[in-house]
């Protein structure tokens, strides 16, 4: 942090006080700036790096902005959307007559570097509506954008709060050599100080449609994605990353193992599990209930529809109504002659299931001595995702979600988030997931989404973010990503590659019980309200599974493997033989099988292998003869001669110890 001795005005390219050009921005006072701003003596003034979170968010920004310049300047009659940085990249909406094509995103990328060499300045210019209305004319979604500034339209918007929001206008020139405007963008900033700052670390990726302002009923534009990095070689190596992810993309591993599918006749988004996803997701169930018991949690289980009434109660009609499924009617009523009438009840599929977890809570009275109480249940539930928006497992209309509702007194609160964090991480692990931050998800003053007394907000706030703080994890705001009755926080998880997914989530909720007037008796003899925590672990199994399939490419640990054994005979006079070690493995629980095929042992060995089984036992005449069997591993290594006993009892503590085992020295 810097304090500046007198009034400054950093140079507009900002080289002459960072030559190695590697500050993009400023922060002064707490906020971001361009590195021309004017700063004072009073102010407390930090340089953002280019290689931190903020800098990267301010180069792909930048790049967005030259990526829309190049377009505008090969379809003049481009009109502009919006164009924000996101996770590892960025994107710019566009409205054209014609899709772009590929050729057309040759044609930008060229355009993009001749922009990048003209170093371009990015100048930031004040406006007032009526000003940036008259230099906006002939942009109409700008235009739109422009009325809903400083409104909670504006940053309702996916990406619009780059451009307006509850500040001041601005408009952001782009500035030759010589002194003349090249092209202009209504932005908030900041940006780099010039074109050049861009570099060549940056790729366009792909084209794809998008509804402006994210509504089905408004027109579809065309939005180009692209990525940006510091360097070329960031670049490189994030291209890289997105080859190994494709080899890890579930929904082609799911069909390559055949673990799962989304047959057309049961509709999108909707997945049937095959026999061998179908045990994959049995056992990481199963391993979950154990937890759950051995940690006080009870077990519940509640319908799949309800009366509409339930949905008003708790606030999720009001708010959530667009992701639900619309009601069916039914309720048949028999009158004295027979006659069937339908009253008219609307039912809904349930999108959740805490509504139905408070109703037993209130089913009786309960006693402080209860609490906390935790209820738990695999419930379904069913949403209605856009299909735009679907994406394997990760993103589905049907699903099952390891839910819990904690009811606890206000005394309690800390205490059972500790333990449901504690709780939450040490599941993870055994799962094998072990790299983690917190994010901490709040209200956005001014939403009117977000419901409840304010003062319970601030409380809940703060006490999620001291329990957060006091894992000792790095804590990452979320501002404006609560739920719509509190906030929560979010365990991230980075997996085998990098990237990051967001797990569990805990939410606090002075809400609900309140618009369901839930009560327990205290020590005083009084009626006391309890506050609700939300915990689901997976979110839902089925994105649970896509991201486990990922994590690990498909070659689980053995535990969570559909077939943990299969015995592969060196010639068919040895099958009996693997089939007598296999009726003991059986016997002790693991999934194990002899492959009868008429293939030669290579091809089952290959076969097998592509498969991602953990372990293969291979048996010849040397083996049968001496009691033993042969392990052959994931990466082709073998371990020669086992007896027989030793071999069954490694397996079957590889199993209990959840081994990830693709190595001999896994086993070892």
């Amino acid at each position: 942090m810097t304090t500046p001795s007198a009034d400054v005005s950093y140079p507009a390219d900002g080289f002459a006080l960072f030559p190695d050009r590697s500050v993009v921005a400023l922060r002064v006072n707490g906020d971001l700036k361009d590195l021309a701003t004017v700063v004072t003596a009073s102010d407390a003034v930090e340089p953002v790096t280019v290689d931190s979170a903020d800098g990267l968010s301010i180069l792909r920004h930048s790049t967005a902005h030259v990526l829309a310049q190049a377009v505008q300047r090969i379809k003049p009659q481009a009109n502009l959307g919006i164009g924000p940085p996101i996770t590892d990249g960025f994107y710019y909406d566009f409205g054209v007559a014609e899709p772009f094509t590929p050729e057309d995103l040759k044609a930008i990328k060229k355009e993009m570097e001749r922009i990048v060499r003209e170093n371009q300045r990015f100048v930031r210019r004040v406006v007032t509506e009526d000003e940036a209305r008259a230099e906006m004319a002939g942009e109409p979604f700008k235009l739109e954008l422009i009325g809903l500034a400083g409104g909670p339209g504006a940053g309702a918007t996916e990406g619009a709060s780059v451009e307006v929001g509850a500040g001041e206008l601005t408009i952001y020139d782009n500035v030759t050599r010589d002194g003349e405007t090249a092209w202009k963008d209504l932005c908030r900033g900041p940006h780099v100080p010039g074109t050049r700052l861009v570099g060549n670390g940056w790729d366009l990726t792909r084209v794809a449609g998008a509804y402006w302002r994210g509504s089905e009923k408004n027109p579809q534009l065309q939005r180009i994605y692209g990525t940006a990095w510091p360097t070329k070689d960031e670049l490189r190596a994030y291209q890289h990353r997105l080859e190994e992810a494709a080899k890890r993309d579930h929904r082609k591993l799911g069909k390559e193992l055949d673990l799962f599918s989304f047959p057309d006749e049961i509709g999108p988004g909707l997945s049937v599990f095959h026999p061998k996803g179908g045990i994959i997701r049995y056992e990481i169930e199963r391993y979950m209930r154990e937890r759950l018991l051995a940690n006080g949690y009870e077990v519940v289980n509640t319908p799949h529809i309800t009366k509409g009434d339930l949905f008003m109660t708790s606030g999720h009609l009001q708010w959530y109504a667009d992701g639900m499924y619309p009601p069916m009617v039914l309720d048949e009523v028999v009158d004295e002659d027979g006659h069937v009438s339908r009253e008219g009840q609307e039912y809904y599929l349930k999108p959740m299931n805490c509504p139905f977890h408070n109703l037993i809570f209130r089913s009786r009275g309960r006693s402080y001595r209860e609490l906390p109480l935790r209820l738990s249940e695999f419930g379904s539930v069913y949403r209605y995702e856009k299909s735009g928006t679907l994406s394997g497992l990760t993103r589905v209309r049907g699903m099952t979600q390891d839910d819990t509702h904690i009811y606890v007194t206000a005394d309690q609160v800390k205490g059972e988030l500790v333990h449901s964090l504690e709780f939450v991480l040490q599941t993870l692990r055994d799962y094998g997931l072990n790299d983690f931050y917190l994010e901490l998800s709040t209200k956005e003053e001014g939403n009117p989404k977000f419901i409840g007394d304010d003062a319970l907000w601030e409380q809940a706030t703060a006490t999620l973010r001291e329990v957060a703080e006091g894992s000792g994890l790095e804590l990452v705001p979320d501002p404006g990503g609560a739920a719509f009755y509190g906030p929560k926080i979010s365990v991230q998880a980075r997996d085998a590659i990098g990237r990051t997914w967001q797990m569990s989530t805990i939410q606090l909720d002075f809400n609900q019980p309140e618009r369901f007037q839930l009560e327990y008796t205290g020590p005083d003899g009084e009626k006391h309200r309890p506050v609700m925590i939300h915990r689901a672990l997976f979110g839902s199994i089925e994105r649970f599974f896509a991201i486990l399939l990922e994590h690990y490419a498909g070659a689980f640990p053995v535990w969570l493997a559909p077939v943990q054994v299969v015995g592969i005979p060196v010639a068919d006079a040895f099958a009996p033989y693997l089939d007598d070690i296999v009726a003991q493995l059986r016997a002790r629980g693991v999934r194990a099988e002899v492959d009868h095929s008429d293939d030669r042992m290579p091809k089952k060995i290959r076969t097998h292998t592509t498969q991602k089984v953990p372990l293969q036992l291979i048996a010849g005449e040397q083996d049968s003869s001496a009691g033993t069997v042969s392990f052959r591993f994931r990466d082709g290594t073998q371990t020669n001669g086992i007896p027989v006993a030793d071999a069954v009892e490694k397996i079957v503590a590889a199993i209990a110890g959840k081994t990830l085992v693709n190595t001999a020295e896994d086993l070892a």
